[in-house]
């Protein structure tokens, strides 16, 4: 199958693979862009679109179809942070976030909901954000879905999706489908270790291109290390330059100077670059009220072959158990099917020796339901800090207190419940000292009284969000709603690190449709062109 990538290169496009530098580096620009993601790669379509220089800076390696080869042992290490092992400070929650070209849209499962209305109102709320309504959103989503293929799954769902479905008809719960980003898609299931049939519309194969198309420079294997400025004013990137190892510097720095900066390099690289930076932060907000979605597992093993690895991996959803209190109340949870594959699987699953054995047997009968705990809302909900570790690279506490374990147990009853009714023979928490229980009224019974704390019950998320907050007065946010920074004049920042709170849905089109605003009020401003109407 031809790459459209490796075509790209081949007719000029301007990439530099830091970890080849033999000296160091200087280069000027009108825009210098931290991060390849959802934020980023938007960012940088748009901006180069305005006529504007734009050079792209991303920390991982450059990787298209002809790498991804439906292998974990090669995916985890090569495009996610920490090989798919980032962690909170204290262990308790595992984080997957990507790091190659493309960010997490290169990874993630393809997976697309607007920011929930109560959560925009909200933010208007309490966070003085008006300008951000569902009727202003409502044009930048529907451009972005139209730009990016993102549409319903009209495939009928694997069997792993369909034990929620079939759960949730039995309990008369509600449940929908989820629209996807995706365009030919041959329905394989392995998205997270990159799509190697150039369907899923990621900013690898979309934005980033487009970019590159019109001039763009791109750097990979590059690590922003540190924003220099002057007054109110940025003046420049001082960048480390990485080894073929991805990780160890090299030795060689690049230089980066530019008109404006903008900064999307995740809620936890964002704030940390900010801090390393030693930008104005006279309120201490930097890094404070990340977000994460926190996430707990069922597993339940079926009569049947379910086969969880082959198929879309999340085509079916559940917001029932999110709207059943007030958006500041006891935290309510989305509910959605993972995919399944032996690695991802064996690693997050409880136990050892030859119990964690004799599940791993079962495993082409296992269905898991996760459940997306809405953070950020209730008064108790703080979220984490990212903080600056000896080495200078981030780090993020995240406690997990009561309003959270609460939700969490809730959680856990919902997801057996819908196993049971969907016909498991057997369901189990992914927790450390539960044996699992064959019926509805015993896990019903022992779950209410299960232990919750962390590193007992295995807590994942793949929803960084927050750090960088914004809001309507430096008070109490990092930046504006247009993501401007409030005390440095050409310092933006475009990713998810912005979200006050967390969102209630899976961020990557929020993302979309929020940057895609802010980077045209951004291109038109520099570029002296007025801003589209609709992109």
């Amino acid at each position: 199958m031809k790459d459209p990538v490796k075509t790209g290169l081949a007719s000029g496009w301007k990439h530099i693979d830091a970890s080849a530098l033999r000296n160091d580096h200087t280069l000027e620009a009108d825009v210098v862009i931290v991060g390849t993601g959802a934020g980023g790669g938007v960012t940088a379509d748009l901006l180069s679109d305005s006529g504007l220089r734009v050079v792209l800076v991303e920390e991982g390696p450059l990787r298209s179809s002809s790498d991804f080869r439906m292998r974990e042992a090669e995916a985890y290490p090569d495009l996610y942070q920490e090989s798919a092992a980032r962690k909170t400070a204290d262990k308790a929650i595992n984080i997957l976030q990507g790091r190659s070209v493309g960010g997490s849209t290169t990874v993630n499962w393809a997976s697309c909901f607007r920011t929930p209305p109560a959560t925009l109102e909200y933010w208007q709320r309490q966070f003085g954000l008006r300008q951000l309504s569902v009727t202003a959103m409502e044009p930048w989503f529907a451009a972005m879905e139209l730009k990016l293929s993102i549409r319903a799954w009209d495939t009928p769902p694997n069997a792993n999706n369909d034990v929620l479905i079939r759960g949730a008809e039995k309990l008369g719960i509600a449940f929908g489908r989820i629209r996807r980003n995706v365009k030919g898609c041959w329905d394989l299931g392995y998205c997270g270790m990159g799509c190697p049939t150039n369907a899923k519309q990621s900013m690898l194969l979309t934005t980033v291109p487009a970019a590159l198309r019109r001039g763009a420079t791109l750097y990979s294997r590059l690590r922003a290390e540190r924003l220099r400025f002057a007054g109110d004013r940025v003046t420049a990137l001082d960048c480390l330059a990485l080894g073929p190892d991805g990780i160890h510097p090299s030795g060689h720095r690049v230089h980066l100077r530019a008109r404006h900066f903008v900064i999307a390099g995740g809620a936890i690289g964002s704030p940390a670059l900010l801090l390393r930076s030693g930008v104005p932060d006279p309120y201490r907000l930097l890094g404070a009220r990340t977000f994460l979605h926190p996430v707990v597992i069922s597993s339940a093993l079926m009569p049947e072959s379910v086969k969880g690895y082959a198929g879309a991996p999340q085509s079916v959803y559940s917001d029932h158990y999110l709207h059943q209190a007030p958006v500041d109340g006891p935290l309510g949870f989305k509910l959605e099917t993972p995919p399944l594959h032996p690695v991802l699987f064996s690693t997050t699953l409880q136990g050892f020796g030859e119990g964690h054995a004799r599940l791993m047997r079962e495993f082409p009968n296992v269905n898991a339901l996760l459940a997306l705990l809405r953070d950020g809302f209730h008064p108790e909900s703080r979220g984490g800090q990212v903080r600056l570790g000896a080495d200078g690279l981030p780090v993020l506490d995240y406690p997990l207190n009561d309003v959270f374990w609460d939700g969490a147990r809730r959680a856990l009853l919902a997801m057996a419940e819908i196993q049971f009714a969907a016909g498991a023979r057997w369901v189990t928490p992914v927790h450390e000292s539960t044996p699992g229980y064959t019926s509805w009224a015993e896990a019903k019974a022992a779950i209410a009284e299960l232990p919750l704390k962390p590193l007992l019950c295995r807590v994942v998320s793949a929803h960084a969000m927050g750090g960088c907050g914004m809001a309507d007065t430096p008070v109490r946010g990092v930046v504006d709603h247009r993501g401007r920074h409030f005390w440095l004049a050409n310092l933006s920042v475009h990713d998810g690190s912005v979200f006050p709170t967390s969102l209630g849905a899976n961020p990557q089109l929020s993302i979309y449709g929020l940057v895609a605003r802010n980077a045209s009020l951004l291109a038109a401003e520099l570029s002296g062109r007025p801003v589209p109407a609709i992109l």
